[in-house]
């Protein structure tokens, strides 16, 4: 599609918005703004993080546990913050108003994942990671059970749409 044809059908699609909606619709564009943003800055802090302490000084051993577990975590918030980003942007191309609580819990188990890889396991305690693993343990738990809604509503609308 060319840029033209994108933009008049953002257009014929505004107009038949209600005036919340089109608020909806305004923050998740400034929310996905802002997110670039957010992205852009941690790629470059990634970027300086790693060619500059390794390349240009070799200052950053990458077999050093420490240095591991910050530039996975730096690479880890990327990649949290895209997906939040994607989620973000399907919301407005879908025209949804509402996150669906599956991106959320997804983000969420991102995060956590992220948490267990920058963990100290010398510093950290016990109990925190058994609170930990059981956020995860849950977390998943509830994935599963939205992912497996989601495949019983298709199924059914395929049966439904095979009776009509």
């Amino acid at each position: 599609m060319s840029m033209r044809s994108d933009w008049k059908d953002f257009i014929d699609r505004w107009k038949v918005l209600t005036f919340y909606q089109r608020f909806e619709q305004l923050v998740t564009l400034v929310l996905s703004a802002l997110l670039i943003v957010v992205v852009l800055a941690a790629m470059w802090n990634l970027f300086l993080r790693v060619m500059v302490g390794l390349v240009i000084e070799g200052a950053l051993d990458p077999t050093d546990h420490a240095v591991f577990q910050a530039v996975f975590g730096a690479i880890f918030t990327v990649i949290i913050a895209l997906e939040f980003k994607r989620s973000i942007v399907v919301s407005v191309e879908t025209h949804d108003t509402v996150f669906h609580v599956r991106t959320v819990v997804l983000v969420a188990l991102l995060a956590m994942l992220r948490k267990f890889i920058i963990l100290d396991l010398d510093k950290t305690d016990a109990a925190t990671i058994a609170a930990l693993a059981f956020a995860t343990l849950a977390l998943g738990g509830i994935y599963w059970i939205i992912r497996r809604q989601d495949r019983e509503a298709i199924v059914q609308g395929r049966r439904v749409a095979d009776r009509d």
